[in-house]
Protein backbone atom coordinates (compact mmCIF):
# COMPACT_ATOMS: atom_id res chain seq x y z
CA UNK A 1 0.00 0.00 0.00
CA UNK A 2 1.38 3.45 -0.85
CA UNK A 3 2.27 5.28 2.36
CA UNK A 4 2.95 8.97 2.89
CA UNK A 5 6.38 9.05 1.14
CA UNK A 6 5.00 7.27 -1.92
CA UNK A 7 1.92 9.51 -2.12
CA UNK A 8 4.07 12.62 -1.71
CA UNK A 9 6.32 11.42 -4.52
CA UNK A 10 3.29 10.82 -6.74
CA UNK A 11 2.08 14.34 -5.92
CA UNK A 12 5.39 15.89 -6.94
CA UNK A 13 5.37 13.92 -10.18
CA UNK A 14 1.80 14.94 -11.00
CA UNK A 15 2.60 18.60 -10.38
CA UNK A 16 5.41 18.35 -12.92
CA UNK A 17 3.24 16.54 -15.45
CA UNK A 18 -0.30 17.96 -15.33
CA UNK A 19 -0.30 21.28 -13.43
CA UNK A 20 -1.99 24.03 -15.50
CA UNK A 21 -3.52 21.53 -17.92
CA UNK A 22 -7.21 21.86 -18.81
CA UNK A 23 -9.48 18.81 -18.74
CA UNK A 24 -11.30 18.26 -22.04
CA UNK A 25 -12.97 14.92 -21.29
CA UNK A 26 -13.23 12.34 -18.52
CA UNK A 27 -13.96 8.65 -19.08
CA UNK A 28 -14.93 6.47 -16.10
CA UNK A 29 -14.64 2.76 -16.82
CA UNK A 30 -15.32 1.48 -13.27
CA UNK A 31 -18.15 3.54 -11.70
CA UNK A 32 -17.49 2.46 -8.09
CA UNK A 33 -14.24 4.43 -8.12
CA UNK A 34 -16.35 7.61 -7.94
CA UNK A 35 -17.80 8.20 -4.46
CA UNK A 36 -19.48 11.55 -5.18
CA UNK A 37 -21.24 12.94 -7.18
CA UNK A 38 -22.76 10.59 -9.76
CA UNK A 39 -20.46 9.38 -12.51
CA UNK A 40 -22.29 11.49 -15.12
CA UNK A 41 -22.01 14.61 -12.97
CA UNK A 42 -18.36 13.86 -12.21
CA UNK A 43 -17.51 13.67 -15.91
CA UNK A 44 -19.59 16.72 -16.87
CA UNK A 45 -18.36 19.01 -14.09
CA UNK A 46 -14.69 18.34 -14.82
CA UNK A 47 -14.81 19.43 -18.45
CA UNK A 48 -13.07 22.80 -18.79
CA UNK A 49 -11.50 22.65 -15.34
CA UNK A 50 -7.82 23.66 -15.06
CA UNK A 51 -5.54 21.83 -12.63
CA UNK A 52 -4.14 24.71 -10.59
CA UNK A 53 -2.01 22.55 -8.30
CA UNK A 54 -2.01 19.24 -6.42
CA UNK A 55 -1.63 19.02 -2.64
CA UNK A 56 -1.58 16.15 -0.16
CA UNK A 57 -3.05 15.43 3.27
CA UNK A 58 -1.94 12.16 4.81
CA UNK A 59 -2.35 9.59 2.04
CA UNK A 60 -4.96 11.66 0.17
CA UNK A 61 -4.17 13.62 -3.01
CA UNK A 62 -6.12 16.83 -3.59
CA UNK A 63 -6.32 18.13 -7.15
CA UNK A 64 -7.07 21.85 -6.80
CA UNK A 65 -9.16 22.74 -9.86
CA UNK A 66 -10.72 25.99 -11.06
CA UNK A 67 -14.01 25.37 -9.27
CA UNK A 68 -13.56 22.06 -7.45
CA UNK A 69 -11.34 19.95 -5.21
CA UNK A 70 -10.85 16.43 -6.55
CA UNK A 71 -9.91 14.07 -3.70
CA UNK A 72 -8.08 10.91 -4.70
CA UNK A 73 -7.22 8.05 -2.35
CA UNK A 74 -4.95 5.40 -3.93
CA UNK A 75 -5.68 2.76 -1.27
CA UNK A 76 -3.85 -0.54 -1.94
CA UNK A 77 -2.70 -0.46 -5.56
CA UNK A 78 -3.90 2.78 -7.14
CA UNK A 79 -1.48 4.68 -9.38
CA UNK A 80 -1.43 7.33 -12.08
CA UNK A 81 0.16 7.05 -15.51
CA UNK A 82 0.76 10.05 -17.76
CA UNK A 83 0.89 9.92 -21.55
CA UNK A 84 1.95 12.77 -23.79
CA UNK A 85 -0.07 13.77 -26.85
CA UNK A 86 2.31 11.67 -28.97
CA UNK A 87 1.89 8.55 -26.87
CA UNK A 88 -1.71 7.67 -26.01
CA UNK A 89 -1.99 3.86 -25.77
CA UNK A 90 -5.18 1.91 -25.47
CA UNK A 91 -6.16 1.59 -21.79
CA UNK A 92 -5.61 -1.83 -20.26
CA UNK A 93 -8.09 -3.75 -18.13
CA UNK A 94 -6.86 -2.03 -14.95
CA UNK A 95 -7.37 1.52 -16.27
CA UNK A 96 -10.53 2.81 -14.57
CA UNK A 97 -10.51 6.60 -15.04
CA UNK A 98 -9.04 8.56 -17.96
CA UNK A 99 -8.51 12.32 -17.88
CA UNK A 100 -8.04 13.74 -21.38
CA UNK A 101 -6.48 17.20 -21.59
CA UNK A 102 -6.96 19.95 -24.14
CA UNK A 103 -3.39 19.56 -25.41
CA UNK A 104 -3.97 15.90 -26.30
CA UNK A 105 -2.14 14.37 -23.34
CA UNK A 106 -3.85 11.97 -20.92
CA UNK A 107 -3.69 10.90 -17.28
CA UNK A 108 -4.83 7.36 -16.51
CA UNK A 109 -5.83 6.08 -13.08
CA UNK A 110 -4.98 2.39 -12.78
CA UNK A 111 -5.99 0.14 -9.90
CA UNK A 112 -5.58 -3.63 -9.95
CA UNK A 113 -7.76 -4.16 -6.87
CA UNK A 114 -10.23 -1.33 -7.60
CA UNK A 115 -10.08 -0.12 -3.99
CA UNK A 116 -9.14 3.49 -4.78
CA UNK A 117 -11.75 6.25 -4.61
CA UNK A 118 -12.33 9.75 -6.03
CA UNK A 119 -14.65 12.45 -4.71
CA UNK A 120 -15.44 15.84 -6.26
CA UNK A 121 -16.40 18.73 -3.96
CA UNK A 122 -16.57 22.51 -4.24
CA UNK A 123 -13.26 24.36 -4.20
CA UNK A 124 -11.81 24.69 -0.71
CA UNK A 125 -14.03 21.92 0.68
CA UNK A 126 -11.53 19.09 0.26
CA UNK A 127 -10.15 19.57 3.78
CA UNK A 128 -13.66 18.93 5.12
CA UNK A 129 -13.87 15.50 3.50
CA UNK A 130 -14.69 12.94 6.20
CA UNK A 131 -11.55 10.89 5.71
CA UNK A 132 -9.32 13.96 5.81
CA UNK A 133 -10.99 15.54 8.84
CA UNK A 134 -10.23 12.43 10.90
CA UNK A 135 -6.50 12.54 10.18
CA UNK A 136 -3.90 13.26 12.80
CA UNK A 137 -1.07 15.73 12.24
CA UNK A 138 1.38 15.50 9.36
CA UNK A 139 4.65 13.92 10.58
CA UNK A 140 6.69 17.10 10.32
CA UNK A 141 8.23 18.95 13.23
CA UNK A 142 5.97 22.00 12.82
CA UNK A 143 2.72 19.98 13.13
CA UNK A 144 3.60 16.72 14.88
CA UNK A 145 3.91 18.08 18.41
CA UNK A 146 5.64 15.94 20.99
CA UNK A 147 3.31 16.97 23.83
CA UNK A 148 0.21 15.87 21.91
CA UNK A 149 1.90 12.61 20.92
CA UNK A 150 2.81 11.85 24.55
CA UNK A 151 -0.78 12.44 25.63
CA UNK A 152 -2.25 10.19 22.92
CA UNK A 153 0.07 7.31 23.75
CA UNK A 154 -0.33 7.57 27.53
CA UNK A 155 -4.13 7.58 27.20
CA UNK A 156 -4.29 4.56 24.89
CA UNK A 157 -4.93 0.93 25.78
CA UNK A 158 -3.61 -0.22 22.38
CA UNK A 159 -0.34 -1.86 21.48
CA UNK A 160 2.05 0.64 19.94
CA UNK A 161 2.13 -0.75 16.39
CA UNK A 162 -1.63 -0.76 15.68
CA UNK A 163 -1.88 2.62 17.39
CA UNK A 164 0.68 4.10 14.98
CA UNK A 165 -1.22 2.62 12.05
CA UNK A 166 -4.28 4.57 13.21
CA UNK A 167 -4.28 7.65 10.99
CA UNK A 168 -5.88 9.69 13.78
CA UNK A 169 -2.62 9.59 15.77
CA UNK A 170 -0.28 10.65 12.98
CA UNK A 171 -1.10 10.86 9.28
CA UNK A 172 0.61 8.76 6.65
CA UNK A 173 2.24 5.93 8.59
CA UNK A 174 1.72 2.45 7.19
CA UNK A 175 3.18 -0.98 7.78
CA UNK A 176 6.65 -0.40 6.30
CA UNK A 177 7.51 2.86 8.01
CA UNK A 178 5.96 1.86 11.34
CA UNK A 179 8.28 -1.16 11.50
CA UNK A 180 11.24 1.03 10.56
CA UNK A 181 10.44 3.77 13.09
CA UNK A 182 9.93 1.28 15.92
CA UNK A 183 13.27 -0.36 15.12
CA UNK A 184 15.03 3.00 15.07
CA UNK A 185 13.44 3.90 18.43
CA UNK A 186 14.24 0.44 19.90
CA UNK A 187 10.61 -0.25 20.81
CA UNK A 188 8.89 -3.64 20.54
CA UNK A 189 5.82 -3.51 18.23
CA UNK A 190 3.70 -5.23 20.90
CA UNK A 191 4.65 -2.83 23.69
CA UNK A 192 1.45 -1.35 25.19
CA UNK A 193 1.50 2.33 24.25
CA UNK A 194 0.68 3.59 27.73
CA UNK A 195 3.69 1.77 29.22
CA UNK A 196 6.19 3.81 27.21
CA UNK A 197 8.03 6.44 29.22
CA UNK A 198 8.56 9.99 27.97
CA UNK A 199 12.13 9.29 26.86
CA UNK A 200 10.96 6.39 24.69
CA UNK A 201 8.09 8.41 23.26
CA UNK A 202 10.45 11.26 22.40
CA UNK A 203 12.77 8.78 20.68
CA UNK A 204 9.84 7.33 18.72
CA UNK A 205 8.59 10.80 17.78
CA UNK A 206 12.00 11.66 16.35
CA UNK A 207 12.26 8.29 14.59
CA UNK A 208 8.92 8.74 12.80
CA UNK A 209 9.94 12.15 11.48
CA UNK A 210 13.41 10.92 10.49
CA UNK A 211 12.23 7.78 8.67
CA UNK A 212 9.46 9.51 6.72
CA UNK A 213 11.61 12.52 5.82
CA UNK A 214 14.35 10.28 4.46
CA UNK A 215 11.85 8.13 2.53
CA UNK A 216 10.29 11.20 0.89
CA UNK A 217 13.73 12.38 -0.25
CA UNK A 218 14.45 9.13 -2.09
CA UNK A 219 10.99 8.68 -3.60
CA UNK A 220 9.52 6.10 -1.26
CA UNK A 221 9.88 2.33 -1.14
CA UNK A 222 9.34 -0.01 -4.08
CA UNK A 223 7.73 -3.21 -2.82
CA UNK A 224 6.04 -5.18 -5.62
CA UNK A 225 4.12 -2.75 -7.84
CA UNK A 226 4.67 0.78 -6.54
CA UNK A 227 5.93 3.37 -9.03
CA UNK A 228 5.48 7.12 -8.94
CA UNK A 229 3.60 9.26 -11.46
CA UNK A 230 6.69 9.42 -13.66
CA UNK A 231 6.91 5.63 -13.86
CA UNK A 232 9.96 5.62 -11.58
CA UNK A 233 10.60 3.27 -8.67
CA UNK A 234 11.48 4.62 -5.24
CA UNK A 235 14.77 3.59 -3.64
CA UNK A 236 14.15 3.57 0.13
CA UNK A 237 14.02 -0.23 0.02
CA UNK A 238 17.82 -0.02 -0.20
CA UNK A 239 17.83 1.56 3.28
CA UNK A 240 15.29 -0.65 5.07
CA UNK A 241 16.60 -2.06 8.34
CA UNK A 242 13.91 -4.58 9.31
CA UNK A 243 10.95 -4.56 6.92
CA UNK A 244 11.08 -7.64 4.65
CA UNK A 245 14.41 -8.62 6.27
CA UNK A 246 13.24 -11.80 8.03
CA UNK A 247 16.21 -13.92 9.25
CA UNK A 248 18.72 -11.32 8.07
CA UNK A 249 21.08 -9.82 10.68
CA UNK A 250 19.97 -6.69 12.50
CA UNK A 251 22.13 -3.76 11.32
CA UNK A 252 22.77 -2.82 14.98
CA UNK A 253 23.41 -6.08 16.81
CA UNK A 254 23.44 -8.81 14.11
CA UNK A 255 20.58 -10.75 15.75
CA UNK A 256 18.32 -12.30 13.06
CA UNK A 257 15.23 -10.21 12.29
CA UNK A 258 11.95 -11.87 13.26
CA UNK A 259 8.56 -11.60 11.55
CA UNK A 260 5.32 -11.96 13.52
CA UNK A 261 1.74 -10.79 13.13
CA UNK A 262 0.50 -7.82 15.11
CA UNK A 263 -3.10 -6.71 14.57
CA UNK A 264 -3.22 -8.93 11.47
CA UNK A 265 -0.24 -7.15 9.91
CA UNK A 266 3.12 -8.73 9.10
CA UNK A 267 5.57 -7.13 11.52
CA UNK A 268 9.37 -7.16 11.48
CA UNK A 269 11.59 -6.40 14.47
CA UNK A 270 14.85 -7.28 16.21
CA UNK A 271 14.22 -9.43 19.34
CA UNK A 272 17.44 -8.16 20.94
CA UNK A 273 17.21 -4.42 20.24
CA UNK A 274 13.43 -4.24 20.66
CA UNK A 275 12.70 -6.15 23.83
CA UNK A 276 9.13 -6.33 25.13
CA UNK A 277 9.24 -4.66 28.53
CA UNK A 278 6.89 -5.89 31.23
CA UNK A 279 5.60 -2.79 32.95
CA UNK A 280 2.52 -1.96 34.94
CA UNK A 281 0.03 -0.02 32.87
CA UNK A 282 -1.09 3.23 34.47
Amino acid sequence: MPELPEVETVRKGLVRLVQDKTIAEVVVRWPRIIEFPTVDEFCQELVGQRIETITRRGKFLLFKLTDFDLISHLRMEGKYEYFSEKNNPQPDKHTHVIFKFSDGSQLHYNDVRKFGRMTLVATGQGVLYKGIQQLGPEPIIEEFLLGDFVEKLQCSSSLIKPLLLNQKVVAGLGNIYTDEALWLAKIHPQQPARTLNKTEIKRLHQAIIEVLTKAVKVGGTTIRTYKNALGEAGSFQMELNVYAKTAEPCPRCKTPIVKIKVAQRGTHFCPHCQKLKRRKQS
